[in-house]
Formats: structure tokens, sequence, C-alpha cells
């Protein structure tokens, strides 16, 4: 894979995941969105937990990637966050707002990338 965006995106969501986000999903939405390359949806239980999630994913990938957040906006407070690195932007949502706003049926035509360890081994496999 050689693309910079759908790495960040990667990053972005294995971030996410070492903070126990629930239900990560990364949407390729390049020719779809004017607005970005690849969006990413999460989830956490709790205000605490939506913060630990922003701030991991910010951390993480200033760290690994050496990309930072152009810009945040939100706060845990109002249960939805994204944090948008022009390529790639990461919603950080309460399950709450994430069921009532249904951002995935937005993006049904986008292509979603399969991330987990063992998502691209099956994947893989098939393609044998």
């Amino acid at each position: 894979m050689s693309d910079a965006g759908e790495k960040l995106a990667l990053a972005c969501a294995h971030a996410a995941d070492e903070t126990k986000a629930e239900d990560i999903r990364i949407f390729d939405v390049r020719g779809i969105s004017t607005i970005t390359d690849f969006m990413i949806v999460c989830s956490g239980s709790s205000m605490p937990h939506l913060k630990a999630i922003s701030r991991d994913i910010e951390e993480k990938v200033a760290e690994l990637a050496g990309e930072r957040a152009f810009r945040t906006e939100g706060k845990a407070a109002t249960r939805w966050v994204v944090l948008d690195f022009i390529d790639v932007m990461v919603h950080v949502l309460h399950s709450e707002m994430r069921e009532l706003y249904a951002l995935e049926d937005l993006w049904g035509d986008a292509k979603q990338l399969q991330w987990r360890p063992e998502e691209e081994e099956a994947l893989a496999e098939h393609e044998d």
C-alpha cells in the first residue's frame, strides 16, 4: 500500500483500537466526498472514554506517523469529536450519538477498508 492517506487512516484506526474504541470503521470516500479521502467512525461508551480515544489518536498518530490533526471540533462533553487530518477525518462519537446520526448510512457507497490483522489475513486468503 503506497497511499499516504490510507496509511494515515490505518494509523488512526489502530490508535483508536488501542484505547478500546468500539466498532471502528474506515470508509474510503475518494470520489464520493470533496471534504476528505477517508472517514473513520468509532464509538466510546462514556465522556472519559471519548476523551481518551481522541487524545490517544492525536498523540499516537503524531508519534508514529508524524502527523497532527489540522483541527479538532467538539469535546467529549458534546459526545462527538472530529479530528481533521485533512486527508483523514476521524469521528469519535458516544454510542447513542452514533446511532442517532448514523454516519455510516451517509457513506453507504464507500468502500470499507479492512484494517484489523485478522480481517487483512482473511482478505488475503480469499484473493489467493
